[in-house]
């Protein structure tokens, strides 16, 4: 049996936190890819499948949560993390809720430590 790593998307319109996230995730042995944008995300889906989405939910263009919504219908093994700074995320949380999407979330800051346990459960 071949051991793979676990395929990491981070998603972030602040570029230095996506890139941060995922130089801690990669040096914790994920294979982590970071991006700024929402559809850079989705364009890399077709390329690299990955098993796992951490994004955050306030972004220009395209919300977390939309993002999110759109990897499970294309892809629905993949795992969804989204983290926020923001009160407002709540709302949006549970209007996705009634659609019948359910995401865990992380607020922001997001610690190192606390990201890495959430992933190893």
């Amino acid at each position: 049996m071949t051991d793979t790593k676990r395929i990491i998307f981070v998603v972030d319109d602040e570029t230095v936190i996506a890139q941060t996230l995922t130089i801690i995730l990669n040096q914790a042995g994920f294979e982590a890819h970071a991006f700024d944008h929402a559809e850079k995300a989705l364009a890399a889906r077709t390329q690299i499948a990955p098993d796992l989405l951490i994004s955050d939910v306030m972004m220009p263009e395209m919300t977390g949560i939309e993002l999110a919504i759109r990897f499970r219908k294309a892809q629905p093994d993949c795992k969804i993390l989204l983290f926020s700074g923001h009160a407002a995320t709540t709302d949006l949380l549970q209007k996705a809720h009634e659609q019948g999407h359910d995401f865990d979330l992380l607020s922001k800051p997001v610690h190192p430590a606390d990201l890495l346990a959430r992933l190893r459960k």
